[in-house]
């Protein structure tokens, strides 16, 4: 079934270490629905890319330059150590990072980076023991390869999201060869769907039929950098960069072809045309697009406890306006409204995330980046 295309809007933020027990104070954000609290948890981050909350509390951030780092009681640690080299060129480096569900017994991560041979360089997934002590990670494992690697530091996707049964989807984005993203025997331009151990699930489309790469789920993405399951309805949704224009939000079913670069709502950097237009026979409508282009950089689906007035909506982490992008849909799943928050307050948003007591966390990438953690404001208008 194809939903209608939609209205929205976007989310940022900036930040430098904070000292052990220092509480930066807090600014007070009046949105459309609630107050919120912006709260710096850390700065001094070099281009952070995503986030975790640990059960314990601390944070897990990831540096694109090819750092780990946790952030426990206003202190940054230590690099954690057992890192993969990365390539940390352009848009790629040390990239998502995921919680295993069983964490809290197993210790076991998953995370993303560019990385090199001498063919070039392309994405690839690992797990790993996350040590008792956090100062290092142990059996690092590839449980994933794109298998071309190419020239080029751009366009790698390389967000996770973990099913109900614990296997792995991963947004590989098209390395800036627009082409690949038809190529069905190439992982460019697609959404991958591996298990834990990395190998292929059952249930995956292509799995035996040689039509395409069995870890292929869906083609036709160009850089997918948001991804995530909806908790209500359990589909999964990807937010997607276009060109000039033409950023996405679609819902990802298996085997469908998303049509980058055929359709396009963007145009090329020098304002020509992609592609054959808008729409075509067998290729994929998004739910919502950008024109212009926000940049996404993550989504998240709302299900939190904090904001009940949320409940539902899609944020999205912008990094060109730097804003918040908050996206309400009606109950067949249209977006009929759209809030843009923070708009150039904090810098450019890389990553939002729902945290267990319902607040939000957001990375910025910049030089000096922060961890940010919104929650409601307890103060009142007047």
């Amino acid at each position: 079934m194809t939903i209608p295309k939609t209205f929205a809007a976007s989310l940022l933020f900036g930040a430098s270490v904070l000292a052990p027990g220092f509480a930066a104070a807090a600014d007070r954000v009046e949105t459309e629905k609630v107050a919120v609290s912006v709260e710096t948890l850390a700065e001094g981050l070099e281009h952070p890319w995503a986030v975790e909350v640990l059960p314990d509390g601390g944070y897990l951030v990831t540096e694109r330059p090819g750092r780990m780092r946790i952030v426990r009681d206003g202190t940054l640690s230590d690099p954690i150590g057992g890192v993969p080299d990365v390539r940390a060129r352009g848009q790629g480096g040390l990239m998502d990072v995921a919680l295993a569900p069983d964490f809290a017994t197993s210790r076991t991560i998953y995370f993303t980076a560019s990385t090199a041979n001498r063919r070039g360089s392309g994405t690839e997934a690992f797990s790993a023991t996350l040590a008792t002590d956090g100062s290092k990670l142990e059996n690092v494992k590839t449980i994933f390869t794109m298998k071309q690697f190419t020239g080029g530091s751009i366009q790698y996707g390389s967000r996770i999201a973990i099913a109900g049964d614990g296997s792995l989807f991963i947004s590989i984005g098209d390395r800036g060869d627009r082409i690949r993203s038809q190529d069905w025997k190439d992982d460019a331009g697609s959404i991958v769907h591996i298990n834990a151990d990395g190998s292929i699930p059952a249930d995956n489309p292509f799995k035996d039929s040689g039509k395409a790469l069995p870890e292929i789920w869906s083609k036709g993405h160009r850089n997918p950098q948001g991804i995530t399951f909806d908790l209500a309805d359990g589909k999964l949704y990807t937010v997607e960069h276009g060109a000039r224009g033409g950023d996405e939000i679609n819902v990802i079913e298996p085997g469908k072809n998303y049509g980058w670069p055929i359709i396009s709502y963007g145009r090329n950097y020098s304002g020509s045309k992609i592609g054959e237009g808008t729409a075509k026979k067998g290729l994929e409508q998004p739910l919502h697009y950008w024109d212009p282009s926000i940049a996404p950089g993550a989504l998240a689906i709302y299900r939190g406890r904090m904001f009940p007035e949320w409940d539902g909506d899609f944020l999205v982490a912008a990094l060109k306006f730097q804003l918040l992008s908050r996206m309400q849909r009606d109950k067949n799943g249209t977006f009929v409204a759209g809030e843009q928050i923070f708009e150039g307050d904090y810098g450019r948003l890389r990553d939002v995330v729902v945290a267990p007591d319902g607040a939000l966390l957001i990375v910025t990438d910049e030089a000096d980046g922060a961890l940010l953690r919104v929650s409601r404001s307890d103060r009142q208008n007047g």
